[in-house]
């Protein structure tokens, strides 16, 4: 059985905790990481000392989009995975903009969600939230051209973004008019498994 190591308030976690609950895939979760803390064991697996980590049989593997990769071509290559090369890397540039999103956005987080309101500072929030609009523009934009990020149907492409689209539209911020990308969250937001993992409180 697939073990998920890493606790579910953390961005990374969610994304594969959510990945394999959307393709049924049975799978144990333990704690690791912030208040959690690490053992020697978990950082034998991992010496980044991040999250998550999982153990799937004999494969240990670590960096989270590279576990959705993995699961996908794994246990869900016709419906999550497409088979085309050019399909497939349509969708999986997105995986690896939402770095570039998750720096624009950690800002507003750690400020909004993190800190006491004493201890904020409103000016890296206020540049955090419309560096996070004007990256949620690029997204909208290629929303109107297709339904999903993974192109005509859900996939493994959806899944990090779909984890801090939520986080953009729960933090109290400014937000830019993103319709095509509020319709597409609205449509995540319809899937039980997204609703059970990543639509949680954040902390």
């Amino acid at each position: 059985m697939l073990t998920i190591w890493g606790r579910l308030n953390s961005h990374n976690v969610k994304k594969v905790a959510w990945f394999a609950g959307e393709i049924g895939l049975p799978h144990v979760r333990h704690d690791v990481g912030g208040p959690f803390g690490m053992n020697d064991a978990y950082l034998a697996m991992n010496p980044n000392r991040l999250i998550p980590t999982i153990e799937d049989g004999d494969v240990v593997l670590w960096e989270s989009n590279a576990i959705l990769r993995y699961l996908a071509a794994r246990y869900a290559p016709d419906a999550m995975w497409p088979t085309d090369p050019a399909a497939r890397a349509q969708g999986d540039k997105w995986m690896d903009w939402q770095f570039s999103f998750a720096d624009a956005q950690r800002d507003a987080f750690l400020n909004l969600v993190r800190k006491k309101p004493q201890d904020r500072d409103a000016v890296a929030l206020a540049g955090s939230a419309q560096r996070s609009g004007e990256q949620m523009r690029i997204l909208d934009r290629a929303l109107a051209a297709q339904p999903w990020l993974s192109g005509g149907d859900f996939g493994v492409a959806d899944v990090p973004m779909g984890v801090y689209a939520h986080t953009f539209f729960t933090l109290e911020i400014d937000r830019p008019d993103v319709p095509h990308l509020r319709a597409w969250y609205d449509r995540l937001r319809e899937r039980p498994a997204y609703v059970e993992t990543v639509m949680i409180p954040l902390t």
